[in-house]
């Protein structure tokens, strides 16, 4: 009995031990396999880098939009407030010349009753 369990036990742990050893062949595939993954993964980091690289510039540029954005705006908020006063210096002018005028109106009527 003892012959037969350890001859089945051999017959079982042999051909699993013959499966499970890896080959100079093979090991030199997983080492292949390796560099092409080391390559690959050193590939993705550099392009990794230059994308952030990429960013960075956008975001200085947009940035710098946004200042002359901002900029620009203040122009012209500058610019309608001054339009605007000037607008008042002229209907206040206006207003005076009418105010003139209907005196000097006045008066010449005045002096065509006499």
């Amino acid at each position: 009995m003892k012959k037969s369990l350890f001859l089945i036990t051999m017959m079982l742990v042999l051909p699993t031990l013959m499966i499970s050893c890896a080959t100079t062949g093979d090991l030199e595939k997983v080492q292949a396999e390796q560099k092409m993954i080391d390559a690959k993964a050193d590939q993705a980091l550099k392009d990794a880098q230059a994308a952030k690289t990429e960013a960075d510039a956008a975001k200085v540029k947009a940035d710098a939009a946004k200042v002359k954005a901002d900029e620009t705006s203040v122009r012209a908020e500058s610019a309608i407030k001054a339009a605007e006063e000037r607008q008042k210096a002229a209907e206040e002018k206006e207003r005076i010349a009418e105010e003139k005028a209907k005196k000097a109106d006045e008066a010449f009527h005045k002096s065509m009753k006499k």
